[in-house]
């Protein structure tokens, strides 16, 4: 089996045998995921490109004591997130939170249809609005709602990546997603689009 075909857990194996070469494949494995989830969490600068890279330094240096009964996506995501949190307190500045971001499939489904510059004005606004209703949002829900919402991570990943049990999580992404949408509304936004409708 190649490098390129193995798992996760089997490259994270093969580096704690000595063939460090295989954190190349994880890295661009996760490089695009990793950085995308940081721009959603420390906003649209020259820091998520930093932080990513700063990132996979911890995750290098720490890999060799990755116990094989975790996630590695899990503990990734976990490592970015602290990265992130220990930025933002440095910082000690409002946080952004970039969603206007759309995913690659979401790209690559979209169609040839091509936007007017009227269109793109409007959906420009409407992510700068809906940007700023998440940036106002509690951390614990914020972080939950990015990871959920836009990274597209399971309950039980989240779990694993907060260190949170399960039913929290579920909890915090309600709340958030209703404060949300309140904030969106009072703001005159209504459309459907704007955010995902909260669990029940």
């Amino acid at each position: 089996m190649t490098s390129m075909k193995a798992s996760d857990e089997e490259l994270v194996e093969a580096f704690q045998q000595g063939d460090t070469s295989v954190f190349d494949v994880l890295v661009q494995r996760w490089d695009r995921k990793i950085q995308g989830a940081i721009y959603r969490f420390v906003g649209p600068s020259e820091d998520a490109r930093d932080l990513c890279q700063e990132a996979f330094l911890k995750a290098y240096r720490g890999l060799g004591t990755f116990k094989k009964d975790a996630r590695f996506s899990s503990w990734l995501y976990q490592i970015a997130l602290n990265v992130c949190r220990d930025r933002l307190r440095r910082r000690r500045g409002r946080l952004w939170v970039s969603l206007d971001d759309m995913d690659e499939g979401a790209q690559a489904s979209a169609g040839p249809a091509v936007p007017t510059p009227l269109q793109l004005a409007e959906a420009q606004d409407l992510s700068s609005r809906v940007a700023r209703a998440v940036a106002d949002l509690p951390e614990d829900q914020r972080e939950i709602i990015v990871l959920k919402e836009y990274q597209d991570l399971t309950f039980a990943e989240i779990a694993d990546v907060l260190e949170l049990p399960l039913s929290t999580v579920k909890t915090r992404l309600y709340r958030g997603l209703v404060q949300l949408r309140e904030r969106l509304e009072r703001e005159g936004i209504r459309s459907a689009s704007a955010v995902p409708a909260p669990l029940r």
